[in-house]
């Protein structure tokens, strides 16, 4: 009988999680809190000697405020470069992290986070969440080294453009390991 009753709690549960996970409005959030746990983890530094170079091509990008860029404007800094979108439950469990890293390392640092999503939609977001950070849009196609299978997608990218991380979902960027990294790479 005990048995019996333990089995039917845990369909109980199943079930009730599976529904949530149907309607839209508990989706998100359940799978954003899965997504953090595996965010815990910090990202994997490239060996040295199998580092390959990310050529700073001429790729035009604009920021929430109307300002552009080009990205090969950034060689000679270190760049964290982010692919992410606001639907996506692995971007949004990273961007705590990459928000720490960006109020720690603001002037020392390029915190690119690009988004295909309209300008209101990322703004909408980042308010909402109180971040402080900013976002771009592609003018340009991505450069041929950056294609994009899956998001979020973040390098950590030297002076010379060495890809030191190049990561595949969520991970945490705020770990002593990417600092660690991030610090070396300063001195450089």
């Amino acid at each position: 009988m005990i048995k019996f009753q333990k089995k039917q709690i845990s369909n109980l549960v199943l079930l009730i999680v599976l529904v949530l996970l149907i309607i839209p409005q508990t989706r998100l959030p359940i799978q954003v809190f899965f997504n953090k746990g595996l965010a815990m983890f910090s990202p994997t530094i490239e060996d040295k000697s199998t580092r390959s170079i990310l050529d700073f091509r001429s790729w035009q990008l604009q920021d929430l405020k109307g300002r552009r860029i080009n990205f090969k404007d950034l060689k000679g800094r270190v760049v964290v470069l982010n692919f992410w979108a606001t639907w996506c439950p692995p971007c949004i469990a990273e961007l705590p992290y990459i928000k720490d890293l960006a109020e720690d390392y603001r002037d020392k640092i390029e915190i690119i986070l690009v988004s295909n999503e309209a300008t209101h939609k990322v703004e909408s977001f980042f308010k909402a969440k109180d971040y402080d950070l900013n976002s771009y849009l592609p003018l340009s196609n991505y450069p041929n080294a950056l294609e994009l299978s899956s998001i979020p997608r973040t390098l950590l990218i030297s002076k010379n453009g060495e890809i030191v991380i190049d990561k595949t979902g969520a991970a945490n960027w705020s770990s002593k390991a990417v600092r660690h990294e991030i610090e070396i790479l300063l001195k450089e």
